[in-house]
């Protein structure tokens, strides 16, 4: 059966909802390489489509959206790797390609894309569902950019989405891999709407029975509200617990260098089994990743998505390269160790030197495989 389910449903109106179906879920719908080359045509038809009002992204099973990227076919790729050079073909570099081009391509996709955000989503998952117009949570979404335990960065747009966060909140989430529940998502602008789980079916019919029109801008409205309805009736979300610590989380605003942040934040003692599952996040994760996320955030301070992606790319082809990234999910999913052996002790002996190529474009503005990004 294919990785990726497609189907079109009419509505009332005689105008179709698109439905993209994630469907591995024995790896918690993790996305690779195959459901990117099947996703990305069939959205771009839908998008050019007049017969279709919106699209539906959603995953199968009960337990997840997309728990991340396919990062053990990366690894393997990563092994292949000799004297730390990867060709400029290798599979690292066309893999994130094609997955920030999906991701940009739901970001600037004109019709309404209605996420349904259920169980675990992660990693990618969030790349694809920052991008939708109309991001919904239920009860059971846990969310997370946990790039940090494996030797990476959030990437997947992070770049642009984390700096849109309240005050020092996208760094925060970044350097501890935070997970956060449905009314965090919202609260952090990567959710919109709340809605229960058991209301999809109804809120699916609801959708078939909307008079969609041929005004993308109207169609986008009547899906607000027909969402805005359903989280009426869906009681009251669980509390926020980024919102809850943020008075904690903003007074690293009070710390200039990433060293005085990360010491800030360790020194905080509480008894808060979140904030103490961040803490160790931040304190057992890559002292480099720690030190790129910083940098990611202040480099991508003001640019455009586009750019942002671009930035990514060489980032993403760097951490192949450099061998921090293959060593972290050796030690999370290969051998399942929890031992990562990080080239980097702690955050004070990562040299500069090491750090700034990874903010290097590896390609001029006509070459990069992003150049068409934002200047369609």
């Amino acid at each position: 059966m294919s990785c990726v389910l497609f189907k079109e449903l009419e509505s009332a109106c005689g105008l179709k909802i698109g439905i993209a179906t994630l469907n591995s879920e024995k790896s918690l719908n993790a996305l690779n390489m195959d459901m990117i080359q099947l996703l990305t045509p069939q959205l771009q038809k839908w998008k050019d489509d007049d017969s279709i009002a919106l699209v539906l992204l959603e995953g199968a099973g009960e337990k997840s959206f997309c728990a991340g990227g396919d990062v053990v076919s990366l690894y393997k790729a990563m092994a292949t790797v000799k004297n730390g050079k990867i060709d400029p073909t290798d599979y690292i570099e066309n893999f994130f390609t094609a997955e920030y081009k999906l991701d940009y391509l739901i970001h600037r996709f004109e019709k309404p894309v209605l996420l349904w955000g259920n169980g675990i989503i992660m990693g990618g998952g969030l790349g694809i569902m920052a991008g939708a117009s109309h991001k919904v949570v239920t009860e059971s979404a846990r969310i997370a950019m946990p790039e940090i335990t494996i030797g990476l960065y959030p990437d997947v747009g992070g770049s642009f989405f984390l700096n849109k966060m309240p005050d020092q909140v996208g760094l925060f989430l970044g350097l501890t891999g935070a997970s956060m529940n449905c009314e965090d998502a919202r609260f952090v602008g990567l959710a919109d709407y709340y809605v229960k789980h058991n209301f999809k079916a109804d809120l699916i019919e609801k959708l078939l029975l909307t008079k969609w029109g041929k005004t993308k801008s109207l169609n986008h409205d009547k899906l607000s509200e027909v969402l805005q309805s359903f989280q009426n009736t869906s009681g009251k979300p669980p509390i926020s617990e980024v919102k809850n610590h943020i008075e904690k989380i903003s007074d690293m605003s009070g710390f200039n260098s990433l060293i005085e942040k990360v010491d800030y934040l360790l020194s905080i003692e509480i008894e808060d089994k979140w904030f103490n599952r961040a803490q160790k996040g931040l304190s057992h994760g890559s002292p480099l990743s720690a030190h790129l996320v910083f940098q990611q955030l202040k480099h991508a301070k003001g640019l455009s998505l586009g750019d942002c992606f671009r930035q990514e790319l060489s980032m993403s082809v760097q951490c192949g390269r450099f061998g921090e990234f293959k060593e972290g999910v050796r030690a999370l999913l290969i051998d399942k160790d929890g031992k990562p052996n990080w080239k980097f002790s702690n955050l004070n002996l990562v040299p500069q030197e090491y750090v700034a190529p990874f903010f290097e474009s590896l390609w001029d503005k006509n070459t990069h495989p992003l150049a068409t990004l934002g200047k369609e």
